[in-house]
């Protein structure tokens, strides 16, 4: 779609430039062939290599430190600082490159809530990049495009190396976000995901900062009855399969806000999902959305054909594909929910030690979701032998320009505001640790968050667990009442007291850094030392 052949992008610094303005994603999965980028698989989708990178670089990830940034961001290790000056520098060279060359350029919004709603112009060297935006990025309609001004710019560019000794980055590749010049600048990278959570880490910083809206990781559905329930969670916690509920629609799969108006909308207009290993028997969704206009990073052929082999990961274990979110059949129209009424904190606990079901506290609410708790499985790395504890603040801590406790302090209020019931969901291992006990079955996960959506938890017998005091239910439909409590699955008791107390440790160790931050109640959440 071509709506202005006159469109210009020199007041922005590119020049001569040959502009391709809101191209189709039949005309970007052609062109993306034509060029030699990529290849048809065999459903029709696109399948590219991103190149040097196969995931993010969180190291390489900076905010200019400026007078909007400079009393709000939590500078350190996860939100590093850049210099004003060495920006529009960078900029300028970024910006010389790109002119006179072949470019796309696509205008998006994020957030479905018009009222929170930022128009974002989209730059790319390459059209298969400008598809994963036109994908992952809410697509306005061809009338709101005729006098369309961009909120923010957004500018990837692969091939553009950055020289670490004069630029002030830290290698060739970055990803710098600039909340005064509203332009998030990426280079050295083809890895599509560091434009989705440019624009995420953005968004979480607007939003509390400006507009009083709460920016979450997290999946979201909503049920017949019209009540929303959130699911945090780490990587391979069940985020995505728990909230594709054939009884609920999908509002989203990874980035939402909930707004003062107690609304919950998706920031997105696609899912991102990881394909290592999947299969149409336990992703019917995900596997039947591989189809013309999803794009696949990074995945392997079977031998001789177009096929894609979901289980070789000799590229990288991290294989992925974006599609529009209409792909998936049962989805929530405007991709809006309301009333949330149950929040769900998903954690694969390999340790074995917390239970599959717990009610919080809003104390241990804000607690655990400050830890973002999870736990690395023996052999998932080098040098792994045994299971690693995994905390990520807010869950998604390399995307959380604020302080930690400035979002779970935000979280409390609106449970609070909104009456909403928080549960932790362990999705881990029963039985004992990793390599002793079993991994918990999926279809007991799902019995428990039904039992908790559909109020069958509301009424019955709870008991506090010994160290981390949540309240564990005595029973639940479907679910056999032996598992409840982890204790009673262990052969050996006192080894669950001892391993118990050590995880608990482990928790107050990580919490120390925020400590200083975090008010009473927050502290109260805390595991018995």
């Amino acid at each position: 779609m071509i709506v202005n052949n006159l469109f210009s992008l020199e007041n922005i610094g590119i020049k001569n430039a040959e502009i391709h303005y809101q191209l189709s994603p039949d005309e970007l999965h052609q062109l993306t062939l034509d060029r030699g980028e990529g290849t048809e698989t065999a459903t029709e989708a696109l399948a590219i290599n991103t190149g040097k990178f196969s995931g993010r670089s969180p190291q390489d990830r900076f905010i200019v430190k400026d007078s909007i940034t400079q009393n709000e961001v939590w500078w350190g290790d996860i939100n590093i600082p850049f210099e004003p000056a060495k920006f529009d520098a960078l900029y300028t060279k970024l910006t010389n490159y790109l002119s006179n060359k072949e470019i796309f350029v696509r205008d998006a919004h994020v957030c479905a809530d018009p009222n929170y709603r930022l128009n974002v112009r989209v730059i790319t060297e390459t059209p298969w990049e400008n598809l994963f935006c036109y994908n992952m990025f809410l697509r306005p309609e061809e009338k709101e495009l005729a006098d369309f001004t961009a909120d923010w710019t957004l500018i990837c560019a692969p091939s553009f190396l950055a020289d670490p000794k004069t630029d002030g980055t830290r290698h060739e590749n970055f990803a710098i976000l600039n909340f005064t010049r509203k332009t998030i600048i990426i280079g050295g990278t083809g890895y599509t995901g560091e434009m989705k959570k440019g624009i995420f880490s953005a968004l979480n910083f607007i939003l509390p900062v400006f507009k009083n809206a709460l920016p979450m990781h997290c999946s979201a559905n909503v049920g017949e009855d019209g009540e929303t329930a959130i699911f945090f969670g780490l990587s391979g916690t069940g985020k995505t399969t728990l909230s594709a509920d054939p009884n609920r629609k999908l509002i989203g799969d990874d980035e939402h806000g909930w707004t003062s108006e107690n609304t919950v909308f998706n920031f997105e207009g696609g899912c991102y999902a990881k394909v290592v290993n999947l299969s149409v028997e336990n992703e019917p969704d995900i596997f039947r959305a591989i189809k013309k206009g999803a794009l696949l990073e990074n995945i392997v052929f079977k031998e001789g054909t177009n096929e894609v082999d979901y289980t070789d990961i000799s590229i990288t274990p991290n294989t992925r594909v974006s599609y529009p979110i209409e792909h998936i059949n049962n989805v929530q129209p405007g991709s809006i929910g309301t009333n949330p009424k149950n929040i769900f904190f998903l954690t694969a606990d390999s340790f074995g030690i917390l239970p599959p079901i717990a009610r919080l506290t809003p104390g241990q609410a804000a607690y655990h979701f400050i830890s973002g708790y999870t736990a690395k499985i023996a052999g998932t790395e080098a040098g792994i032998n045994e299971p690693q504890p995994n905390f990520s603040a807010c869950f998604g801590a390399p995307f959380m320009p604020l302080h930690p406790t400035r979002y779970a302090e935000m979280l409390s209020k609106k449970m609070k505001d909104a009456d909403v019931k928080v549960w932790l969901i362990n999705t881990g291992w029963t039985g004992g640790p990793y390599g002793t006990g079993n991994r918990m079955k999926l279809k007991y996960t799902r019995a428990m968050i039904t039992a908790a959506l559909s109020g069958q938890l509301n009424d019955v017998n709870y008991h506090n667990h010994a160290v981390f005091k949540m309240a564990i239910p005595e029973s639940c439909p479907n679910v056999p009442s032996e598992i409840l409590n982890p204790r009673n699955t262990w052969e050996d008791k006192n080894l669950y007291d001892t391993k118990a107390i050590e995880l608990a440790q482990k928790f107050r160790e990580n919490f120390m850094k925020f400590e200083s931050y975090a008010n009473d109640e927050i502290l109260s959440g805390a595991p018995e030392a």
